[in-house]
């Protein structure tokens, strides 16, 4: 009922999903990442420092820009190419607008780290 058949389906594909669905079978890590359903696999040891790491690099973009690159993303896994490729164009255009374009080619110009305040 939380659409996880249709989640898993279109992650990992028919057969594959019919065997886990039907089976329950509990899958380890790297089989998660490599049919898909994870993108990073981090040691027992290092897990959450490699998670923060991940979690401070995204951290560290555009706000803006980050959250326009979600929208797209998931309209890209929910909707048509041309909705996607319209949704892109408009917000590439807006982005062009924001303080935090001018920051981050501010920045690239003069090779230094740029300071993004999502505006």
């Amino acid at each position: 009922g939380a659409g996880g058949t249709q989640r898993l389906t279109r992650t990992v594909g028919k057969y594959r999903a019919n065997e886990l669905i039907l089976t329950g079978r509990f899958i380890k890590a790297d089989e998660a990442k490599a049919i898909g359903l994870a993108a990073q696999v981090y040691p027992a040891a290092s897990w959450l420092n490699d998670a923060k790491a991940l979690a401070r690099t995204i951290a560290e973009k555009p706000p803006v820009a980050a959250r326009l690159a979600t929208e797209a993303v998931d309209l890209a896994w929910n909707s048509t190419l041309d909705a996607g490729l319209e949704f892109e164009r408009k917000a590439f255009y807006l982005l062009f607008a924001t303080e935090d374009q001018k920051e981050g080619a501010n920045a690239f110009v003069n090779k230094r780290k740029a300071t993004f305040k999502g505006r």
